[in-house]
């Protein structure tokens, strides 16, 4: 008697895996925040065994370390891209950092659900719960906002000058600032529009602080 064929088996991809561990992890966390992720939960949104979960990550920490690592690359990428389209679109360098607000502008309109909030303001509002490595990539993508914000203000007073006195700085993280805050408000006041709205009313500020030389 000829054996069947056994069925062909699927094959395991483990970074597919792995990212499917990091999207549950992540979403958990922004709904119920880190400490009342456990990994049963984490096991069961992915859909894996527990086995396959310490596979890929040895403890709740390591998973920890790994979402917000991923979150933070994901987002200096972002900036990054917008800041080259900002830099197709307009020659001038206050209206490149106009636009670049507008973008994100658009960003805020058309996502889903804003309300769930950012990631880095759950992992802050439980900074006790995290190693000093997690703490330094939090600390490292705020640096990086205030960075990349700082040189796009430098370029704008080469041909500009602010109307009043600032500090570049300060002005530098006022769109960070801007952007955790209004996620706060919007998760509290239910209000999806709330972020594209704050954006609107910065750029309308950085268009008026700043006048010819």
């Amino acid at each position: 008697m000829n054996a069947q064929p056994d069925a062909p088996r699927t094959p395991r991809d483990p970074e597919k895996t792995r990212d499917r561990i990091l999207d549950a992890a992540q979403a958990l966390i922004l709904e119920a925040g880190f400490s009342a992720t456990t990994v049963d939960a984490v096991v069961g949104r992915a859909g894996i065994t527990k086995g396959a979960f310490f596979h890929h990550f040895a403890s709740k920490a390591a998973l920890a370390h790994a979402v917000i690592e991923r979150f933070a690359e994901w987002d200096r990428k972002m900036l990054e891209q917008m800041v080259v389209r900002a830099e197709r679109i307009a020659s001038d360098p206050l209206q490149q950092l106009l636009t670049l607000l507008a973008l994100y502008e658009e960003v805020f309109e058309t996502q889903g659900d804003p309300s769930s909030g950012c990631l880095f303001a759950s992992y802050i509002y439980e900074k006790k719960l995290f190693g000093p490595e997690t703490i330094d990539v939090l600390r490292g993508s705020v640096r990086e906002w205030r960075r990349v914000m700082r040189h796009r203000l430098e370029l704008v007073l080469v041909k500009y000058k602010a109307r009043r006195e600032v500090d570049l700085d300060t002005l530098a993280d006022l769109f960070y600032s801007l952007t955790e805050g209004a996620y706060v408000m919007t998760k509290t006041l239910d209000d999806r529009r709330l972020l594209a709205r704050q954006t609107r009313e910065l750029r309308n500020y950085f268009e008026l602080l700043f006048e010819p030389r």
